[in-house]
């Protein structure tokens, strides 16, 4: 019963810790190299059209659209990149999970095996002690 709470409390605490991780990952991979020079590209776009003399009115529109599709990109590559680091965390968190679980259960089986045979040696020991006994 304790082993099954303190497996549920694990799972939550588990649970918490990749949502954040996956979250913090995605946040610093959302802005790449990628979404940098689109950015760059929408500034020189812009810098080009002041100095052909074009107006503002149409400079403005560029210039927002550009910031609109970067952001839209960022946030879309943002939550592509958070599943992707979600699942990647959730394997790890199992196998570290299964090798909690292994491992106490491997020493208890360990100790099980070692108890066993101390015992045999135990009767074994008892038994000729008991023939030496006897032939005394």
């Amino acid at each position: 019963m304790e082993n099954i709470e303190a497996t549920q409390k694990f799972d939550l605490q588990t649970q918490r810790r990749v949502v954040q991780r996956a979250k913090d990952r995605a946040k610093a991979a959302r802005w790449d190299l990628d979404v940098a020079i689109f950015l760059f590209a929408i500034l020189i776009i812009i810098v080009i059209l002041l100095f052909q003399g074009i107006g503002i009115e149409i400079v403005a529109p560029v210039a927002i659209f550009g910031l609109a599709m970067v952001w839209l990109v960022g946030w879309r590559r943002g939550k592509q990149m958070y599943e992707h680091f979600y699942n990647e965390e959730t394997s790890k968190a199992k196998q570290e999970l299964g090798k909690m679980v292994k491992g106490p259960l491997k020493q208890t089986i360990e100790e099980t095996i070692e108890e066993k045979v101390q015992k045999a040696l135990r009767e074994r020991w008892r038994g000729d002690n008991l023939e030496m006994k006897e032939s005394w």
